[in-house]
Parts: C-alpha cells; structure tokens; sequence
C-alpha cells in the first residue's frame, strides 16, 4: 500500500476534545454500527475512529448520546445525521487525498471533519448563518486548515472553486440540481438523497464527459435542501 493509500490518523490537537471514554463509545460506535454493517473502507473507518464526534453535537448532549445510533437535532430544525448513514455515504463518495470536495449543507460541521481527513480541500456551504458560525469555530479548534465555510443556497453549489472531485449532499432534494451535476469534475462523483420530504434514497451519479450515470443506493431519511432548485423555505 503506497503512503496516498494509507488510513489518516487523528491529528494531535484532536487530544484537547477527547477523553478516554469517548475514545472507547467511538470505537464501538465504529466496530458496531459502521463495520458490523459492511462499510469496509480503510480509511473511511480510521476517519471515524479519529473524529470526536461529541465535539460537533449539541451543548449539554451525553457521551452516550453523541456515539448513539441516530440523528441528533443541532438546532435551527437541522441534525447531525446517524453515523452508519454518515459513513456510507462517505465511503459511497471515495474521496482521494488530493481531491477537492463540495459539501452542501454544513450542519455541525461533523462530515466536513471526516472529509478533512480524507481530502485534499473541502469546501462546504451553509445557508444558515448561525450553524455555519458554530461549524467554523468547531472546525478551527481541531485544527482543520483544509475547510473552507462559505453561506450561501447549496443548490447552487460553489461555482467559485468548481470543478470538485467529488459533490456530497447531506440534505434531501426532490432531483439532483443541475448546478451540482455542472460543477463535477470528469470522473468525479456526486453523493445526494432524493426523493420526498419523509423518504429518499441515496443516489450516486458520476460523470464520464457529458453522460452522468446514475446508481441508486438504499432508503433514507433526511432534512429538506432549502433553495432555489430543491425544496423552497
């Protein structure tokens, strides 16, 4: 295995945001809900293994909570997503160390770390001010130079730094933005759950030139994408 191959370690200053005890739920966390459930990626796994997870919940949430096998509500009616959920998808994206990635929908911040660790460059829009100002410093105090935090509607994507290696969606739309499809790189992959307000399914388009093909993956449950070409406010 050659060194762009090998699984990311936690960066030293990740210590200042953990315990022993939380080390040992997130690495149950991993064994059990990730692992057990066939998400198999080195390097996604060692991510998971790396990131604290209780640093991007809410003020006042449990360890136990915060390693449980659910969403947790952020506030602003938005949630950090079920780490078995996280995960699959993260491994469903394949994020490269020198790729750049477009997340939309920052939330906590908690993807945009485990992205951190697997990419050359992450950039992530919000477009709700206050939950991007609290992933920001979140961010900034682990130490994790890569991610940039822009405010903005995600369903028009960054065109600013396109094209990108790969596009992840953390909020559910009724269709894939086109804004998004236009701003993926030639082999690049797009991860997004499509579908209703209650149920979805997780899609995969990559793109090969001017054809996208498109694999469906399983069902899901996440909050609506706000914006111009997705759910309206």
């Amino acid at each position: 295995m050659g060194d762009d191959c090998q699984p990311p370690g936690p960066p030293p200053q990740f210590a200042a945001a953990d315990s022993p005890q939380a080390r040992e739920l997130r690495l149950a966390m991993v064994r059990r809900q990730i692992e057990a459930r066939g998400v198999s990626d080195e390097r996604v796994l060692a991510a998971f293994r790396a990131v604290p997870r209780h640093a991007f919940c809410a003020p006042r949430t449990s360890l136990d909570a915060a390693y449980a096998d659910h969403p947790l509500a952020i506030g602003q009616g938005q949630t950090i997503s079920q780490p078995y959920m996280v995960a699959t998808m993260t491994e469903w994206l394949a994020p490269g160390p020198d790729d750049r990635v477009l997340e939309i929908g920052t939330g906590s911040g908690y993807q945009a770390a485990i992205l951190a660790l697997l990419a050359g460059e992450v950039c992530t829009v919000e477009r709700l001010p206050a939950l991007a100002a609290t992933a920001r410093e979140r961010l900034a105090a682990l130490g994790l130079a890569n991610v940039r935090i822009h405010e903005g509607d995600g369903t028009r994507g960054w065109p600013q730094d396109a094209p990108y290696n790969a596009i992840l969606v953390t909020a559910a739309a009724p269709r894939i933005p086109e804004a998004l499809l236009e701003q993926l790189a030639d082999g690049g992959r797009l991860v997004i759950p499509v579908g209703g307000r209650d149920v979805q399914q997780v899609e995969r388009v990559t793109r090969h030139g001017d054809r996208f093909d498109r694999r469906p993956g399983e069902g899901c449950r996440f909050v609506p994408l706000i914006g111009a070409f997705a759910w309206p406010e």
